[in-house]
């Protein structure tokens, strides 16, 4: 499963075309964000086979969703098609089937107009102080953040702001 222990602080985008299932659900789930096609399925179907989706899926559904809406997906084992998933707040993106590769691509492109440092500072602070208390996280300061105070993105994002142009970010 990835997690704060896998250290990939980069961003992680499932394109789900299909069956993310089981497992498939559970590494899905692992990513920052989704993106579905629109005939794709979602579900843990492990309590109908004697088990329990025991790789992240039990923990990292109920931390990701309502827990009402994670534990009817965890007890049935029923699959949800993409839009309900969207409805819920799993899936980000809905795309239509043919559509889905250029839809997560739109969004990894979204993403690349940030600073990459300031990206890998924001998600090592949301995953790292997802385990601490709201005061805790925001008195913490986590090593991409440091990482990206002695960079010169740090400087360029408001200079290229107040001069009304694209930011120059440092190894882009």
């Amino acid at each position: 499963m990835l997690s704060a222990e896998f250290g990939c602080w980069k961003p992680v985008i499932a394109a789900v075309n299909g069956y993310a299932v089981g497992g498939g659900l559970e590494l899905a789930i692992a990513c920052d964000l989704i993106v579905a096609a629109e005939s794709a399925q979602f579900g843990l179907p492990e309590p109908r086979r004697g088990l329990m989706a025991d790789a992240g899926g039990v923990h990292g559904l109920s931390r990701q969703l309502p827990i009402k809406l994670a534990m009817e997906m965890i007890l049935t084992g029923q699959f949800i098609g993409a839009q309900r998933a969207a409805d819920m707040g799993l899936v980000n993106r809905v795309a239509g089937d043919d559509e889905l590769m250029r839809s997560a691509r739109e969004l990894a492109e979204s993403i690349m107009e940030c600073s990459p440092k300031a990206i890998q500072a924001a998600k090592q602070a949301v995953v790292m102080g997802s385990e601490l208390t709201f005061e805790e996280a925001m008195v913490t300061e986590f090593s991409m953040f440091t990482r990206l105070k002695d960079s010169a993105d740090f400087i360029e994002g408001p200079r290229a702001f107040s001069e009304k142009r694209a930011p120059k970010w440092e190894g882009a």
